[in-house]
């Protein structure tokens, strides 16, 4: 069994108990990692206490050196990464090394950059300087669905910012954490800097949550997870950062392309088998081209094909887990029992062995359905029909619990921006406009508090001091 990043040190853990990494393609164990205990968090959260001093206080630009290094690992790293995430999360070896390894090389970067250029110490406001300062000790917890790219998005603003961390990875696919932490451990963070420790939610996490030492959390999983996180926070009255569900708009206007439109939307709803809180699952067309685009979206979701993530084929890995597996086979049953029409998918295994699930489209979806309101989290895209105009897409669109992200689909640019502005959600693309890892991402409403990625998402991580003079 492996054992715990401590202190600057791999250490076994003191419950003695271990979680099995099962392989989604195979349903095989393929390693055993510790099921840290609250002890743990205590021997954890002491070192990163006592680091905090010594780390804030490091120049800034000696902060970003040492990321930079481990960026640059990571690249170097890339197959050998790319394949651990393959193996015990599912993707398919190439978004295994494009989103899931060398993005969060590039983001990792970033902050190493912004470590050296953003003004800590700049600010007049009448007679008051104004100080940018680290929060101090922050818990990490992080999902695994993108098992390295989260932990980056949290982990490298935080030591950006001079934070010290404990990160908590899921237990359900960690190994890309174990191999973060010996890359940090190889570039020479100094101990107690950064802490791993792997084990469950209600065991490690709410350990780290609660405890009086941690001065902040930042949290990306369910919104029932992220609730119970800030009620427990709460208590010890820390900053929270939540970055939780979604239930995702594309939004496709009259004038738009809608070959082009209905594709996009399709890749989006599926990329990572469908296992992004922040994809495009609900595509709203106009009625007069709903027939269409329902048989443009069953063709391409044609093309995905389900197989082995080392299969240069395949494009839809497996679900992460059995348990995964269930939870959207029982929304494709709830969807069929709404009304709803499968028109792609459905229920069955396309394979003998495997968490699989066929890519699935459904057709008669109206606002208000479980499977149009819920986040299934598995390649299931919804397809919704307006009537009208702008304003009933719109109100479509924005009337979910969630806000995370989001698509609008026009031949008119400033027309499409106009209806991204009315969305109430954080992050939109217009025309397909590509993803930015710099740009501010998080969410409105029940998905989540604060922001990742950039500048903004280094703020997140400093306190604002003023001092009168």
């Amino acid at each position: 069994m492996r054992h715990l990043y401590l202190n600057g040190t791999w250490q076994p853990s003191a419950s003695g108990e271990g979680v099995d990494v099962v392989n989604p393609a195979t349903e095989e164990t393929i390693d055993r990692v510790p099921a840290g205990s609250p002890a743990d968090a205590e021997v954890a959260v002491a070192a990163a206490r006592a680091a905090l001093p010594s780390w804030s206080g490091t120049a800034a630009a000696e902060r970003g050196r040492i990321l930079a290094a481990a960026a640059d690992l990571i690249r170097d790293r890339s197959d050998q990464i790319a394949r651990i995430i393959a193996t015990d999360m599912g993707a398919p070896y190439g978004v295994a090394t494009r989103v899931q390894t060398l993005m969060p090389a590039e983001v990792l970067a970033s902050y190493a950059q912004l470590a050296e250029t953003y003004d800590f110490e700049g600010g007049r406001v009448g007679n008051s300087r104004i100080f940018r300062e680290p929060a101090g000790v922050v818990a990490a917890i992080t999902p695994w669905n993108y098992p390295l790219h989260q932990i980056v998005c949290k982990v490298g603003p935080a030591l950006a910012a001079g934070c010290t961390v404990v990160l908590k990875p899921s237990e359900v696919a960690p190994l890309a954490a174990f191999a973060l932490a010996g890359i940090f451990d190889e570039v020479g963070l100094p101990a107690g800097v950064f802490n791993m420790l792997s084990g469950h939610g209600p065991g490690v996490g709410e350990a780290l949550v609660t405890h009086p030492d941690v001065d902040m959390v930042s949290f990306t999983g369910s919104t029932r997870a992220g609730r119970r996180v800030a009620a427990l926070a709460a208590e010890t009255v820390k900053r929270v950062a939540l970055e939780l569900g979604g239930k995702s708009a594309s939004v496709v206007m009259p004038d738009a392309d809608l070959a082009v439109a209905t594709r996009a939307t399709v890749a989006n709803a599926f990329l990572n088998s469908g296992q992004t809180c922040s994809a495009w699952t609900r595509m709203i067309v106009h009625r007069d081209q709903y027939d269409e685009a329902v048989w443009l979206a069953v063709e391409a979701a044609g093309e995905y094909t389900v197989g082995d993530p080392f299969d240069e084929r395949t494009r839809l890995g497996p679900l992460v887990s059995a348990a995964q597996r269930d939870r959207v086979v029982r929304y494709i049953n709830r969807g069929q029992e709404e009304g709803a029409r499968l028109v792609a998918g459905g229920t069955e295994n396309p394979r003998e062995r495997g968490f699989y699930v066929r890519p699935t489209v459904f057709a008669g979806v109206e606002p208000g359905m479980v499977i149009e309101q819920e986040e299934i989290f598995g390649p299931v895209l919804t397809i919704i029909p307006y009537n009208r105009g702008e304003d009933e897409a719109v109100a479509i669109a924005n009337g979910t619990p969630y806000g995370l992200a989001g698509a609008v689909w026009a031949g008119d640019e400033e027309g499409a921006l106009s209806v991204a502005r009315r969305l109430r959600t954080g992050q939109v693309a217009v025309n397909g406009g590509r993803f930015n890892p710099r740009a501010p991402f998080g969410g409105y409403k029940q998905s989540g508090v604060g922001r990742e990625l950039g500048e903004f998402g280094l703020e997140e991580y400093l306190e604002i001091k003023s001092v009168q003079l």
